[in-house]
């Protein structure tokens, strides 16, 4: 086994993956860049160096610099976590050619599952159902026109060399192919540094339903079950559980056989997740494979009791894996829900600032994974994922209800959340029959946006109340007292302070 580990990541997976080394009695060693001098996963390693200036692209994305930052202090494997290099090919090589050890699949598995088209063609040549479409990148408009028309609109442009929703439109008329296909070449370039495209049916109101595997180097591969991650913004998971409310037994072992063939048709070795497209029939395609530890893996731990960070640990050290297909039990019901620095009553804009007051749900059944302390600092410079907070129940209801509890309970001060965001969700009818799809955010939500009149109202009353605040400032020469120990009326004290809360928010 390893005596020493780099992590090559930030934030709440950076903390996840040195938690799982210390249990194993390893050594870590973890990156920063100069925004994140005092970031938790720096708190939390054994050692600790910097990398470079906050932008990703000068630290987290250096390549030179973390694998010289590995070998100096004499790391012997890197752990990539997910995002920044976790799914690029050119980094993997290079740590290999390093004489270090890549905790995930081998390069060439990251290269041919990491091009899209390259993988639905693979797939396709190993009887896994695949999404109507393309096996070859789309090069002309000509060439979008006959796709189109064969399969039928609508239909998903998508880029060849990433995922995430980047490089993604969604065409239902001829008149839009053009310029989604220039679209969406343009974001991919911009995204990945790869403008190929290729072109998928669309499918209405599909369930995102994935799988995660185990495989070994000694050609052993397992399934874990599957994980329900329907609930999207933006192509974005937001909420994810298993198992899935769609999924029998039947189902997970025909979806579980088509991951392990999926796994073993690309060689693949270590952690990994077949993701797949659910249609109203319940009929299953295979999307696109992710070569990494996914950010919603906490719920397939919950239900399984198997630590997927040490299993890759272990696979990546020459290990077998440590259980059988038939020794894999699921027990009740997880869910995880994504906590965002974005403010759900303002469009889900980022928020960025310094986290004044913390503290985490606990209790039976409650997990958090986060990155956060009093007096961190939460920038714009990376991705606004900023904890996940996980329920486990005996079954769904339970999950849902204990998932409610800990909402309540959760609190982050000095950046708005999406916490009431995701509160609103467990109460959702709809959710709670399991009656979703990756629409379901949009549809739902719609509906519950006030009308015109009734936000122009509002506006209007906090135009007033601002107003008045500064004419008090002037008169006065001083701020508004708002907490007094001589101000007897608490109603009024906390209706000021409420409006203050808002005006702040409509003002950022």
């Amino acid at each position: 086994m390893f005596k020493k580990v780099l992590i090559a990541n930030r934030g709440e997976i950076a903390v996840r993956i040195i938690r799982a080394c210390k249990e194993m009695g390893i050594k870590t060693v973890a990156i920063f860049s100069d925004i994140d001098r005092k970031a938790l996963h720096v708190r939390l390693a054994d050692e600790a160096y910097p990398v470079g200036p906050a932008p990703a692209p000068q630290s987290y994305l250096n390549m030179d610099k973390i694998i010289e930052v590995a070998k100096g202090s004499k790391a012997e494997a890197v752990h990539p976590g997910y995002g920044f290099l976790a799914e690029n090919y050119e980094f993997v090589k290079r740590v290999e050619s390093a004489g270090l050890i890549f905790i995930g699949p081998p390069a060439e598995a990251v290269k041919l599952l990491g091009d899209k088209v390259a993988a639905r063609k693979t797939m396709k040549n190993s009887g896994v159902p695949i999404v109507p479409g393309t096996e070859v990148e789309i090069k002309s408009e000509d060439q979008a026109l006959s796709t189109a028309e064969e399969i039928g609109l609508p239909i998903l442009i998508k880029a060849v060399g990433g995922g995430g929703g980047k490089g993604m439109r969604i065409v239902k008329e001829k008149a839009e192919l053009k310029s989604a296909l220039r679209a969406a070449s343009s974001e991919a370039e911009s995204a990945f540094a790869d403008p190929r495209i290729y072109i998928e049916k669309y499918l209405q109101k599909p369930r995102h339903v994935e799988i995660q595997i185990l495989a070994d180097k000694f050609g052993n591969v397992i399934h874990l079950g599957e994980r329900e991650c329907s609930i999207q913004r933006r192509h974005q998971k937001v909420i994810e559980e298993s198992p899935s409310p769609v999924v029998d037994e039947k189902m997970r072992k025909a979806m579980g056989e088509a991951a392990i063939t999926a796994a073993k048709a690309s060689s693949y070795v270590n952690a990994g997740t077949i993701e797949f497209l659910v249609d109203s029939d319940r009929n299953f395609y295979f999307l696109e494979s992710n070569t990494r530890l996914q950010v919603e893996h906490p719920v397939t731990e919950m239900v399984t009791g198997i630590d997927i960070a040490k299993e890759q640990i272990r696979i990546a050290g020459g290990m077998k894996l440590n259980h059988r297909q038939e020794e894999i039990e699921w027990r009740g019901s997880a869910i995880e829900c994504r906590i965002y620095a974005e403010d759900p009553e303002n469009s889900f804009l980022p928020s960025t600032g310094v986290v004044h007051s913390y503290w985490e749900p606990s209790g039976p059944g409650i997990r958090v994974d986060s990155g956060l302390y009093e007096g961190v600092e939460v920038s714009l410079y990376y991705d606004p994922l900023i904890a996940k907070l996980l329920a486990w129940g005996k079954d769904r209801d339970e999950a849902i209800q204990r998932m409610k509890r800990a909402l309540s309970e959760y609190h982050i001060s000095g950046v708005a959340t999406t916490i009431p965001f995701h509160l609103r969700m467990m109460k959702n009818p709809n959710f709670q029959r399991g009656e979703i799809h990756t629409h379901f955010i949009e549809e739902e939500f719609e509906r519950e946006k006030p009308s015109e009149a009734k936000e122009k109202d509002e506006l209007l009353q906090a135009m007033a109340v601002f107003s008045a605040l500064l004419d008090y400032r002037e008169k006065t020469k001083s701020k508004p007292v708002l907490f007094s120990s001589k101000n007897k009326s608490k109603e009024n004290v906390w209706k000021i302070a409420g409006r203050k809360m808002g005006l702040r928010r409509l003002m950022m």
